[in-house]
């Protein structure tokens, strides 16, 4: 059999020949089906499909291999926006960097909605090489404009997990905002123009699609390129950004100016604004892969979208790959050692105490450490021998993980020694739903206890964003979207 090494792979070319001007075409009318067109063969003489294994040609759709699946299960996506992003970029980054197109096609086949195909094909800018997805509609199927109602009613009646269906509504809603602020209309008022076009559906849901797939522990970005000069939009010829981009990007640094076109896109904003956890230029992580999504423009700097798929560096990638992640923003341990014995209810706490440290550096320390997995950590001012004020540093860990973060706190602290005991806890069933109030969607925390709902908490970050958009005390929004979620909750379990 024919082999199909090319160098050194990247992203879906792992263990596959990419036959660079091969097609994958998929339509959207419920079943999904794969057609292929080689157009040319390459000198390795592998004639298949792009993204199939050579061996595997002839027994298509494939799966992907076991050493590809394994690397999947990332810790850190990092989107280096410096030539923008959008919609299409996104999701041949997203391919790029592992999605399987047959996943990616066959939940795109559970929407309601037809009239759709999905073009891939690996395509090269400024010498570049990454993957293009073009999303071609037919216009005359499906009406142009839409509005939040019946976006909801296509995400609804999808077959989509519930993971997807709620990034995908973060996103259309954070559009929606914009679009009521922009244009003075209620959200459930506002009709989507370009947003609401069935490629941009596709682009949008994909990206939730995709996202879970990958299902990264933390989403990072670098500051966004916005691009300048004009841009034809519904209402006319606009400035860059957009006002919907600009609108959706507010908080976020951006950079303006960097090519002379519309660099990032509404969709593209809102795929950054609802799903990254931090945007910094300063990323510390250890690189595993870099893919790249290829755009349509030819500019100055290569329109691609660059996506690095990582772990943690240093001490904290030394942990984690043996004994497991950090889910961000939950402080949520998933071990990923399959042979791990310990009950979630045994952890270990890690304690020192310290008088002799510049205070600056123990938010650093509280960030190493759950970064490499700790459970929870905390400061607690106390009094030292001598009447000296002093910080106790307290760690909540797995067992598994309790000499890593030992060695950290003594590597990083000045204290010569750390104590370490078991500790049980009791936890509460926990999850998160997206709950669209009169101010705005807000994330709720929700605990259960024997199958009912115990307790119910708004997310921070949520209610402070309706705060300062209109112009409300922090807890008159929070006692308002508690209101509204109290009235409109079940007591028991869903």
């Amino acid at each position: 059999m024919q082999s199909c090494r090319q160098g050194p792979p990247r992203g879906l070319a792992a263990s596959r020949c990419i036959a660079a001007k091969n097609r994958l075409y998929f339509e959207g009318a419920g079943a999904y089906r794969f057609i292929y067109k080689t157009l040319k063969k390459q000198q390795t003489g592998c004639s298949g499909p792009v993204g199939i294994p050579h061996q595997a040609h002839n027994a298509i759709p494939q799966k992907i291999p076991n050493n590809v699946a394994k690397r999947l299960k990332m810790k850190i996506l990092y989107y280096d926006c410096f030539a923008g992003i959008s919609g299409d970029m996104h999701l041949g980054a997203m391919i790029d960097a592992g999605v399987d197109p047959e996943h990616l096609f066959s939940e795109l086949g559970k929407l309601p909605v037809s009239g759709f195909k999905l073009n891939i094909a690996r395509d090269k800018k400024q010498g570049i090489e990454g993957t293009r997805v073009d999303v071609a509609t037919d216009e005359h199927a499906h009406p142009p404009h839409r509005n939040l109602d019946d976006i909801e009613q296509i995400i609804a009646g999808s077959g989509l997990a519930e993971g997807t269906r709620q990034r995908a509504r973060r996103m259309f809603h954070l559009i929606a905002e914009a679009e009521s602020k922009i244009h003075g209309v209620p959200v459930n008022k506002i009709h989507f123009h370009e947003v609401g076009a069935l490629d941009s559906i596709v682009d949008i849901i994909g990206a939730a699609i995709c996202l879970e797939y990958l299902s990264p522990d933390r989403i990072l970005s670098s500051t966004v390129e916005l691009g300048s000069g004009t841009v034809r939009c519904a209402h006319g010829t606009m400035p860059v950004p957009a006002p919907a981009t600009a609108e959706i990007l507010k908080d976020i640094p951006v950079r303006i100016g960097g090519t002379g076109h519309e660099a990032t896109t509404p969709t593209g904003a809102a795929i950054l604004a609802a799903n990254v956890d931090e945007f910094t230029d300063r990323a510390d992580f250890r690189p595993e892969l870099t893919a790249y999504g290829i755009g349509h423009r030819d500019a100055g700097l290569p329109n691609v979208l660059r996506v690095i798929v990582a772990t943690a560096s240093d001490t904290a990638a030394s942990s984690t790959a043996a004994a497991g992640v950090w889910a961000a923003g939950t402080n949520t341990f998933a071990a990923t050692a399959s042979e791990t014995t310990f009950p979630d209810g045994n952890r270990v706490m890690i304690e020192c105490q310290t008088d002799d440290m510049n205070p600056e550096h123990y938010p650093h320390i509280m960030d190493l450490l759950l970064s490499m997995g700790a459970d929870d950590v905390c400061l607690t001012p106390t009094i030292m021998k001598k009447g000296r004020p002093g910080v106790l540093l307290s760690v909540l860990c797995a067992p598994e993980l309790q000499d890593a973060l030992s060695v950290a706190i003594l590597k990083e602290t000045s204290t010569l020694g750390v104590r370490r005991f078991p500790v049980s806890r009791m936890i509460l069933e926990r999850k998160t739903e997206l709950f669209t109030s009169t101010l705005g969607p807000v994330t709720f925390k929700i605990s259960y206890l024997e199958g009912r709902i115990l307790k119910w908490k708004p997310e921070y970050e949520d209610c402070k964003k309706l705060a300062l958009r209109h112009g409300m005390p922090l807890q008159d929004v929070t006692r308002t979207v508690q209101s509204e979620f109290s009235a409109g909750s079940s007591r028991s379990k869903p």
